[in-house]
């Protein structure tokens, strides 16, 4: 009489023997138990109120965990940022590009007071000029010594020195640019905002002081004269400042001398020196130093021997050696010394000839 006794045709299979309890599983912790909704009066509640066997007990109060309320505080936080970043933004709107300036150039022909003196060896005209001690090519454009300013640091005071410096080089000691070639080369450096400047003064030059191809770079007449010496002797200088708050400038001062000969002439046909002083002004605004390109707002070239009569706008067409001028200039202009501007024309001194 323990238990239930097993059944006549014993236990089916797959069912609990053994007097287990088919509910074993099932757990009736604590925590259940203060859970149910209906509770037992003990036994002396029932006999001292005569009360119901069971009484309901309030619901239990379950507030959110810890983890949920936390989540939903930074949901409001996030959704509360979000509107104030779009009703108040913290980042100031960037002020307006100043517009670039178009270039300003002037290009003054230098003639020759005689005959373009002249021999066969290139190197004995070097010897024999003011421009024996020059360097050749790049060598000859330097990079000064360079210190940060009071809102560039010295890394982009350096970044515009070596952009000017590329432009000097690319536009002026390029031998494709030299022979009446190569543009693109120079029109890569330039601010986007001159490009259209640039490319109107190739496709239609004009002596107006904007649109000349000689104020953007040298070049000479091909059918005229060819390079008898690619390496150019340099000598001049790189200077930069801070103009303003979003603005450095570089102010470059050079001299070039070629060696040139005839057009279709032989190697051993006669040479003559071609000295062209170049003074180059470059602005540089934070984007420029990013993306490695100038502003180029002055040129003022003296180049010579030229003849005054001859349009040096669109190709420089230089007096070889023999030859004269049919025009003459108003003054001496040696373009080896500094000073001040000659006029639309001047006399090339003949202190800056070489002496054969």
């Amino acid at each position: 009489m323990g238990g239930p006794g097993n059944p006549p045709e014993g236990t089916p299979e797959g069912a609990p023997g053994g007097g287990e309890d088919e509910y074993r599983s099932v757990v009736f912790d604590e925590s259940f138990i203060r859970a149910a909704r209906l509770q037992e009066f003990s036994a002396q509640e029932r006999i001292a109120d005569h009360a119901p066997a069971v009484r309901r007990r309030p619901p239990l109060r379950r507030g959110l965990s810890r983890q949920a309320l936390v989540l939903v505080l930074l949901i409001a936080i996030a959704f509360g940022t979000a509107i104030y970043m779009g009703v108040r933004h913290p980042y100031q709107t960037p002020a307006a590009r100043e517009p670039v300036e178009p270039l300003r150039m002037t290009v003054i022909p230098l003639a020759p007071e005689g005959k373009v003196p002249g021999t066969a060896d290139p190197a004995y005209l070097y010897e024999h000029s003011p421009a024996a001690q020059f360097r050749t090519g790049a060598e000859g454009v330097p990079l000064p010594a360079s210190r940060r300013t009071a809102h560039f640091s010295d890394s982009q005071v350096v970044t515009a020195l070596t952009t000017a410096k590329d432009y000097i080089v690319r536009s002026a000691l390029d031998p494709e640019v030299l022979t009446g070639g190569e543009v693109r080369a120079v029109r890569v450096l330039l601010d986007p905002d001159q490009l259209d400047q640039f490319d109107q003064s190739f496709a239609r030059p004009t002596a107006d002081g904007r649109h000349a191809p000689t104020g953007w770079l040298v070049r000479f007449d091909p059918s005229r004269a060819q390079l008898a010496d690619r390496k150019v002797r340099v000598q001049g200088t790189l200077q930069a400042a801070e103009t303003d708050a979003s603005t450095l400038e570089v102010t470059a001062d050079h001299t070039f001398v070629y060696a040139l000969r005839a057009a279709g002439a032989e190697a051993e046909g006669e040479v003559s020196l071609f000295t062209l002083r170049r003074e180059l002004h470059f602005r540089f605004d934070r984007d420029d130093l990013r993306l490695h390109q100038a502003q180029l707002v002055v040129s003022y070239v003296q180049a010579g021997p030229l003849s005054c009569a001859e349009d040096s706008t669109n190709h420089l067409r230089p007096l070889l050696a023999g030859q004269t001028a049919k025009e003459g200039g108003p003054a001496g202009t040696d373009p080896y010394a500094t000073g001040g501007a000659t006029a639309l024309c001047g006399s090339l001194a003949t202190s800056a000839q070489p002496k054969v």
